[in-house]
């Protein structure tokens, strides 16, 4: 009897613990995308597994408690998936194939509550459902994973990646726990969660004691292996997606695209790369400008302003003459001047 009462305490600690840790989740997330799917994705595995707890100690349980408990499991793998996503994006919500994406899922969730529930179709849901819900999770999974390992090169060294790659394995875990519970209890996936979360919650209060003289902002330099990775990934991210184009792009924004905190990338720019975030987009932006100056049939300054990232026609001038030495009407000239040259040589 006193095993029992065990096994409940710990497998129902990591339910309980699950909701509790997303809910304040939530409170902080502070409209951060990432932070916000991570919450969702701890909620529902929380309920899922708290499901598990309660059938296996009262299998008489009313059967809606095990709908909704299958229910939460159909959204684990979409939010693993979506947590991974926030990640790639700078973007303040959801892209609109993913809104049509989510608007699916739930549509099809809900009507699969409505017009089947489990109390009278007891055995779809254990024969159809259930084993349907299992490997739309095990495809979601398979998504991320795959996801993460192409952007494995932008994720290298930045804070988001140690979360990511934990809540990955600790999904997979839990997922495999399920899937293998005919060979082992019932109760073993319930037991994972519990495991995972505290494995997790000890490895991020480690890593935030690492990182504690990086955030908030102090003069500890980040060391040099670590910001030359970090600063590869920024390289990357800038060469593939252009975000300097962007007049609107903002430290915030570059910070939650490479998922790092403000105050690291900040830091990152000027004691590992000797410049301002303002300083390093007019340099990628008088990069751009450069190269359109250099085009035929030439286009007007405004323009090539524009079309650079620049919002001013002033900041446009001065920006170039800084980097340059020349203005950009005159870096134009240069060139038509040295190419008139070799035509004529």
């Amino acid at each position: 009897m006193l095993s029992q009462h065990f096994l409940f305490f710990f497998a129902m600690l990591g339910a309980f613990n699950g909701i509790v840790a997303a809910s304040v989740l939530w409170w902080r997330a502070s409209g951060a995308p990432s932070q916000r799917w991570l919450a969702l994705l701890i909620l529902m595995v929380g309920v899922r597994t708290g499901k598990s707890v309660a059938f296996h100690f009262w299998p008489d349980i009313p059967l809606v408690v095990l709908q909704l408990g299958l229910t939460a499991c159909f959204f684990i793998g979409p939010c693993l998936f979506f947590l991974v996503r926030s990640t790639q994006s700078d973007a303040p919500g959801p892209a609109r194939a993913d809104r049509w994406h989510l608007g699916a899922l739930l549509v099809m969730a809900i009507a699969l509550n409505v017009v089947v529930p489990y109390s009278t179709h007891v055995d779809l849901w254990r024969h159809g459902i259930t084993p349907a819900i299992n490997y739309a999770w095990l495809g979601y999974l398979l998504l991320a994973s795959g996801h993460l390992y192409v952007h494995r090169t932008r994720l290298r060294g930045t804070p988001a990646a140690p979360m990511l790659l934990g809540a990955l394995a600790g999904i997979w875990v839990i997922w495999i726990a399920y899937y293998t519970a005919g060979y082992t209890s019932y109760i073993v996936g319930a037991l994972s969660f519990t495991f995972v979360l505290a494995a997790s919650i000890v490895a991020w209060l480690r890593l935030r004691a690492g990182q504690a003289p990086i955030e908030p902002y102090q003069d500890r330099r980040i060391p040099d292996p670590e910001a030359a990775a970090q600063l590869q990934a920024l390289a990357t991210l800038m060469a593939t997606e252009r975000l300097h184009l962007d007049p609107a792009l903002t430290l915030p924004r570059l910070a939650r695209r490479l998922g790092m905190p403000q105050a690291r990338l900040s830091q990152l720019l000027n004691d590992n790369n000797q410049t301002s975030f303002k300083q390093y987009l007019a340099q990628l932006r008088v990069v751009e400008a450069k190269a359109l100056l250099q085009q035929l049939p030439p286009k007007p300054l405004e323009r090539v302003a524009e079309e650079a990232g620049f919002q001013s026609m002033s900041t446009f001038h001065s920006a170039f003459k800084k980097w340059e030495g020349i203005t950009p009407a005159a870096f134009r000239a240069s060139g038509s001047d040295s190419q008139n040259r070799f035509q004529h040589s």
